[in-house]
């Protein structure tokens, strides 16, 4: 949430285009309320950010608002993008608080070709990949998506004991609940990952998980 204060004219504010750019942004909506005095805030919305402003600013002041908005909201995403590296050792991380029969996987990476699933893991080499999809959520969500893959290294298939391992982690309902709505919303045919036999491939070739 921002508090509106005077700007001059002259001061440089990030393009709608370069914003839009950084946060991969779908449209933006603006919404004006009538209730909202001086407050500005923005947030996302399946692949929409929604713009909420208060209804008395001018069209130059809410497309100055917006730019900022946009640019607030890019650096916020920006922190939550971590590395292939970072991934790794938050996974290690979750596995000793979370999985701790579990073995480390050998890598964790984001990838860009998994089109219908969050996340995939293949237990014959223990490799995970995140799809690029989740570059942006919050943390938590990130986490419950690791730990649903890890959960695959000592369950490969969605077994009761499988979702037992899963539901270790605080906030795995709520996550679950986050991705649903966030693929309902865009319209996306995602899952979180499929449940087929060990080391089995997609179309594309690339590993699937158990």
């Amino acid at each position: 949430m921002a508090n509106p204060a005077p700007r001059r004219r002259s001061e440089a504010h990030p393009s709608p285009v370069t914003a839009r750019a950084q946060i991969d942004v779908g449209q933006v909506e603006v919404r004006r309320s009538r209730r909202r005095r001086r407050t500005v805030s923005a947030y996302r919305d399946g692949d929409r950010v929604v713009v909420l402003l208060p209804a008395r600013m001018s069209k130059d002041e809410e497309r100055q608002w917006v730019d900022v908005m946009l640019e607030r909201l890019a650096a916020q995403e920006r922190r939550r993008r971590p590395s292939d590296a970072e991934l790794m050792s938050r996974a290690r991380l979750l596995c000793r608080r979370y999985l701790g029969e579990v073995e480390a996987p050998a890598s964790v990476r984001w990838v860009f070709n998994q089109g219908s699933r969050w996340g995939s893991c293949t237990p014959s080499d223990r490799t995970v990949r995140l799809s690029s999809r989740l570059r942006g959520m919050p943390t938590w969500v990130v986490d419950y998506v690791l730990v649903h893959e890890l959960a695959h290294l000592i369950e490969p298939g969605h077994t009761p004991r499988f979702w037992e391992l899963v539901r270790r982690y605080p906030h795995a309902d709520r996550a679950r609940g986050y991705l649903e709505g966030v693929a309902a919303a865009a319209s996306l045919p995602l899952s979180e990952c499929d449940d087929e036999p060990d080391g089995a491939e997609t179309a594309d070739g690339s590993p699937r998980s158990g």
